[in-house]
């Protein structure tokens, strides 16, 4: 039987994957000789929602399959931009590298809700829209994996840990653990490749399970904290992104969610102040910088909202990132307090290569003022 296409496209992020998953893949490679699977929200920090590295997911999907599909399957990660635009430009460009010029190309896909809109962003390939497989989606699946009745971790109140214990909880028994979470996932393992499987046990058993658990539970409670509104809140926060000499200031999160990530010194607004005077009491509380705010406003260069739907786990969040540009003016003294585990100057030519180490979309706050994505593709060799 021959092909009616050269090369279907699959898009997902499987967190983890599962039978439903499968579903659309194998329609995928029914479909064309090669497949190329696109595994989204590459190079993210691990979070509850994004708990896996783009090559974990990638070796679950190589292992869901006999042989013969594997080698005839393309994995393609590609990072979360925070623009859909900008997101769809990065696919197609990763499927030429991996397609003859003029292939025949199809996009393999379901329509779940507003979050399938990225589907219609490819015209010129044809569209293979087939109705929801199954009665499982990854949430449900993370919500039981982390919701395991395991021994509960340390209050998110608790001191900040050194780098060392970022990943650390030694109250938690293996066994007890395994078992939590053996009973947690019986519900849905007619859902779940055993590949996934296997991984999902094997991952239980790192201290990188209990800090997402100890995430997803400070996550929980916090959107708990709001249910009863009559209406789901919209968070207005601020940044602020400070070069100097090269370099920008970050701080080291010392709280869940996030704890242990890098991210740009910001916060909540509060009720009696502007977005101006939010960014500059928070940049104050986390870093102790000291500019008088004439510098600062001498030094503020742009300053733009960052409103993806998606952008925090926390809730719908919209941020109001302000960049200033210190030249070449000497470093600012700094010290971290408050919600901040570290501050520190990092030099930009390095943050290409720390991406994974960002909380939420703050690594795409930076790079929409100094531009790192194409470094970064430049020095994985993309």
């Amino acid at each position: 039987m021959t092909a009616a296409y050269d090369t279907a496209i699959y898009i997902g992020r499987f967190e983890p994957v599962h039978n439903a998953h499968l579903a659309l893949l194998r329609q995928a490679l029914a479909s064309a000789r090669q497949v190329i699977v696109v595994i989204g929200s590459a190079w993210q920090a691990r979070s509850p929602r994004n708990p896996f590295t783009w090559q974990e997911r990638a070796d679950m999907l190589r292992q869901a399959l006999p042989a013969a599909e594997r080698a005839r399957l393309q994995l393609l990660p590609v990072r979360d931009y925070y623009d859909e635009p900008v997101w769809a430009q990065a696919v197609r460009r990763g499927v030429a590298a991996l397609t003859a010029p003029g292939a025949r190309i199809a996009l393999v896909g379901h329509f779940k809700d507003a979050t399938s809109n990225y589907l219609r962003s490819f015209p010129g390939w044809a569209l293979i829209s087939l109705p929801r497989q199954g009665d499982i989606d990854a949430s449900t699946l993370r919500d039981a994996y982390f919701g395991a009745a395991t021994a509960a971790p340390a209050s998110a109140a608790a001191d900040a840990p050194s780098s060392a214990d970022l990943f650390a909880d030694p109250a938690t028994d293996p066994a007890a653990t395994l078992a939590a979470v053996d009973a947690a996932l019986l519900p849905w393992k007619e859902h779940i490749p055993p590949a996934t499987l296997a991984f999902l046990r094997d991952f239980a058993q790192k201290p990188e399970y209990a800090a997402l658990q100890h995430e997803w539970r400070v996550l929980r409670d916090y959107r708990a904290s709001w249910a009863g509104a009559p209406y789901p809140p919209v968070f207005v926060t601020v940044d602020a992104v400070l070069r100097c000499q090269e370099h920008v200031l970050v701080i080291r999160r010392a709280h869940a969610p996030g704890k242990g990530q890098l991210a740009v010194p910001g916060g909540f607004i509060e009720q009696k102040e502007t977005l101006w005077q939010s960014c500059l009491r928070e940049l104050a509380e986390e870093t102790h910088c000291a500019l008088p705010e004439a510098a600062l406003r001498a030094a503020l260069r742009q300053a733009h909202v960052f409103d993806h739907p998606e952008r925090s786990q926390r809730g719908r969040t919209i941020t109001h990132a302000h960049y200033f540009d210190l030249g070449n003016a000497p470093f600012p003294a700094v010290q971290a307090d408050d919600d901040a585990l570290q501050a520190q100057w990092l030099p930009i030519a390095a943050l290409a290569g720390m991406e994974d180490q960002f909380f939420e979309d703050h690594f795409h706050i930076l790079d929409r003022f100094l531009q790192l994505t194409d470094a970064a593709e430049l020095a994985r060799g993309m």
